[in-house]
């Protein structure tokens, strides 16, 4: 949030933003607020789909654009509390190598919000599922396509192109915490994990 501020102070400064854009972005963020805890209302569908993930050893999430930092940090969340293998990549990535991972046994996360990714993200899953692996979407509300793709999928709110994985990252987040929990895993001091200022 703070670098998207700076971003659009430097756009008003340097006369590439308008004033009345800027204000619709700024809107924006005071609803990120409102939108986060709306999704934080989709818990109860997060844990429903950590019960059918627990049951998995390797997980691969999948994303594009700006939201792949998410997938990043899903799947890093993911083994930091389950202790399962867990690689995010960036779906436009996936056949060099992923691909050949993919099959009943390999669920794939993906992120499909309905941005100017959405259509390269279907044809995406559309080759995990040729490959008989399964699809666990998080998306935008009312989509009934990537619904129909996947084995569950989990609507999140849409907050716009650019905060969108502000909310994207809480389900994520929830799911790491609910599987590991379902593997009886200690969620609030995971193994061998230490803050990088204790151990430099």
């Amino acid at each position: 949030m703070a670098c998207y501020l700076l971003g659009l102070w430097l756009g008003r400064r340097r006369g590439h933003l308008l004033a009345e854009d800027g204000k619709k972005h700024i809107q924006g963020l005071l609803e990120l607020p409102r939108l986060m805890e709306k999704t934080l209302e989709i818990e109860p569908q997060v844990a429903e789909m950590a019960r059918e993930l627990s049951r998995y050893k390797n997980f691969l999430f999948l994303a594009r654009g700006i939201h792949y930092p998410v997938a990043l940090e899903g799947a890093l969340k993911l083994k930091e509390l389950s202790y399962a293998h867990a690689e995010g990549y960036p779906a436009g990535e996936m056949k060099h190598g992923p691909i050949a991972l993919i099959d009943e046994t390999m669920p794939v996360v993906v992120l499909a919000p309905r941005d100017g990714t959405y259509d390269r993200m279907m044809s995406t899953i559309e080759e995990v599922r040729a490959r008989d692996g399964r699809v666990f979407a998080f998306g935008h509300e009312g989509d009934r396509e990537l619904a129909a793709k996947s084995q569950a999928m989990i609507a999140v709110p849409s907050a716009g192109d650019l905060l969108s994985p502000m909310l994207m990252a809480i389900p994520l987040q929830l799911l790491s915490y609910h599987v590991a929990v379902r593997l009886g895993r200690d969620v609030d001091q995971p193994r061998n994990l230490a803050k990088s200022v204790t151990v430099e």
